[in-house]
């Protein structure tokens, strides 16, 4: 068997999640090379994978400036930063598993998607949701027909009050300054897992959404701008209360190891310090007073071609989940990604089918439902030339339903429905 060589350009939460999936597969998979500007997390990569002081480096530029060095180049770098050394590794010949979204703009990400059909490189786009037992059932029933042909699509991404608090409000993603629009920073995967399913171009986009609850104009009398230390007067019952959230884990433990991988300087980071960085940083902004401008609701909507059509909603006030609906010609398919089976309904018989998700030995109860692990292993046939799945989509796939939110974009700010392959042609993206 062959084994693949990778470095890992960003070493954050999704490199290292990356990391340890392809690491499980020793015999498919080794690490030979790390690049973070944060130097414990190369260090913690060093200890952890048994990497040189040569195989670690201060950011892109350096371990890109050496020598073509592993067959595979994983880019977790933040939103805003994928382009730069995405084009360079493409340039240097690296095959890609490139997290998402692609790129922050049309056209980075289109210009990424020329560059590796020009250099005959593999970009494979960490739409991890299609990889997933959960998905892959999903799409293995539409293909069978049971459903008929597919007349329309009711995808939902409930995020999660405290999830967009923390990662839409407070975190990295909060403001369009650093991040991409919500429509792609979060729900590039439902659009992705939409496009898939309905296996048909898309026609017309439309978009309504917007900021409403967690702005200035909402915050509690007397709220200041940092809610640390209790001198909220309604901190107590503050369900965003960043010490209750970050320091002792009464929600979830998530959002603590999220926050502390973000922020910790040195290995055994303490919560005492963990303190002291909650009295500056943006994760002890009060939720109201954080500068964020990203939609906390959106809905989009799509025409496909013969009239199909689709709808997404992403919305942050619920306890979190997906939910897909898809209706076709002979029934009709319901599903929640947090349960075991997909309900299916048929008109032939008027009945309603339980089908398990699960009938293989493998869990879904890990990254993303299965799918980080689904993605790596794909991945891997893939690039050895044997996979026989319907779940790899090129680079190209994954950009045109980028396409697809920028298009949302351009219809929720113009108050307007886009003609998509018009839209298409305006960025130079044939399609």
């Amino acid at each position: 068997m062959k084994q693949l060589s990778f470095i890992v350009i960003g070493a954050g939460d999704r490199g290292l999640t990356y990391t340890k999936e392809m690491l499980k597969m020793p015999e498919k998979y080794r690490i030979v090379g790390v690049a973070d500007i944060n130097p414990e997390k190369c260090d913690r990569y060093k200890r952890r994978f048994g990497l040189t002081d040569e195989q670690c480096c201060s950011d892109w530029r350096e371990i890109l400036a050496k020598p073509k060095m592993a067959d595979i180049a994983i880019i977790a770098t933040s939103d805003f930063d994928h382009y730069e050394p995405a084009m360079k590794a493409i340039e240097l010949g690296y095959h890609l598993l490139l997290e998402k979204p692609v790129a922050p703009t049309e056209r980075e990400c289109c210009e990424i998607a020329k560059a590796a059909e020009k250099a005959g490189v593999k970009v494979i786009v960490c739409h991890v949701l299609r990889y997933s037992p959960f998905y892959k059932k999903i799409k293995s029933i539409i293909k069978s027909g049971m459903i008929g042909e597919v007349m329309s699509i009711e995808q939902t991404e409930a995020i999660g009050d405290r999830h967009f608090a923390h990662s839409f409000v407070r975190g990295r993603w909060g403001n369009t300054s650093r991040s991409a629009p919500m429509i792609l920073a979060k729900t590039c995967h439902d659009i992705d897992i939409i496009q898939w399913l309905m296996d048909k171009k898309c026609e017309k986009v439309s978009s309504f959404g917007s900021l409403t609850y967690f702005t200035e104009e909402n915050a509690p009398e007397g709220a200041p701008a940092h809610c640390y230390g209790g001198d909220c007067p309604v901190y107590e019952n503050c369900p965003y209360a960043s010490e209750k959230i970050y320091i002792e884990n009464v929600f979830e433990d998530w959002f603590k190891g999220s926050f502390r991988n973000t922020v910790a300087t040195h290995e055994d980071f303490t919560d005492e310090e963990l303190r002291e960085v909650l009295k500056t940083s943006d994760y002890g902004k009060c939720v109201f007073h954080a500068g964020n401008n990203l939609c906390d609701h959106q809905v989009m909507n799509m025409q496909f071609c013969g009239g199909a059509t689709a709808q997404l909603t992403v919305n942050a006030f619920n306890a979190g989940g997906r939910y897909t609906r898809v209706y076709g010609t002979k029934g009709e398919l319901y599903a929640r990604m947090s349960d075991d089976k997909i309900t299916v309904y048929t008109c032939s018989d008027n009945k309603k089918h339980a089908i398990p998700i699960q009938e293989m030995e493998e869990s879904i109860t890990g990254g993303h439902g299965g799918g980080d692990a689904g993605l790596v292993s794909d991945f891997y046939d893939y690039l050895c030339g044997n996979y026989d799945g319907f779940s790899i989509a090129d680079i190209d796939v994954s950009v045109y339903n980028h396409m697809l939110g920028f298009a949302a974009e351009e219809a929720r700010h113009n108050d307007t429905v886009v003609n998509f392959t018009e839209f298409c042609k305006k960025h130079n993206f044939e399609n």
